[in-house]
């Protein structure tokens, strides 16, 4: 069945210029404009506030500061976006920060083309979308509160988790966030605190077992 995105402005962000190559075709193949596309979270409020898009589609782990801080610098500097993330992860836990952060849909990269397209209108309509396999455990996880640990860390402390996760320095996510290097370590400090880690490889190893990371 074909979705009709006639007429939509459209924004990209993802590192990969594949995979942005990809959904231009996809969304352009049903009416959509895609009116710019971004290789990272601070290209993407840069372009979305040049472009003011219908909806801004954007994953959530780029270079930078990443998808979920753009994400809740978005939300506060334009309330009304609709935003569509995407992840190549199937954890629960992402989408829940995602939707809380500001999101209308969250959807896993590895979904079939007409999914996209559909989840793509629905945000369009400010109408929530959730990938269907992870609406449950989403669910579930809203429900327990705190199924994982990382749900105990505050906004600004799993973005700064997923980025140390990565092997980021202190210094470099720092310089991303526009903060202090000794901001960032109070956050670090509180993190594994929180997650009974000792070191960045333990995050790393954390953030991988709950499916946030690629191995």
């Amino acid at each position: 069945m074909s979705t009709s995105l006639s007429g939509l402005k459209i924004l990209l962000a993802d590192d990969h210029a594949i995979v942005r190559m990809g959904f231009r075709l996809l969304l352009e193949g049903a009416g959509a404009v895609v009116t710019g596309e971004a290789g990272s979270g601070e290209e993407a409020l840069r372009l979305f506030g040049e472009l003011a898009p219908d909806v801004l589609v954007m994953d959530v782990s780029m270079p930078g500061i990443g998808g979920l801080a753009a994400l809740e610098r978005l939300s506060a500097r334009h309330p009304g976006a609709r935003v569509l993330m995407l992840s190549a992860h199937q954890d629960a836990l992402i989408p829940v920060r995602a939707l809380k952060a500001g999101a209308i849909g969250y959807l896993c990269k590895r979904c079939l083309p007409d999914e996209f397209l559909q989840a793509v209108r629905q945000v369009s309509r400010q109408r929530r979308y959730l990938d269907p396999e992870l609406a449950q455990q989403v669910a579930l996880a809203q429900i327990s509160g705190t199924a994982h640990p990382a749900e105990t860390l505050t906004e600004k402390e799993f973005t700064v988790f997923l980025q140390l996760a990565q092997g980021r320095s202190v210094n470099q996510v720092a310089q991303d966030f526009h903060l202090s290097a000794s901001t960032i370590g109070t956050h670090l400090y509180h993190i594994k605190q929180k997650l009974n880690a000792s070191n960045a490889a333990e995050l790393a190893v954390i953030a991988m077992r709950s499916g946030l990371m690629e191995a």
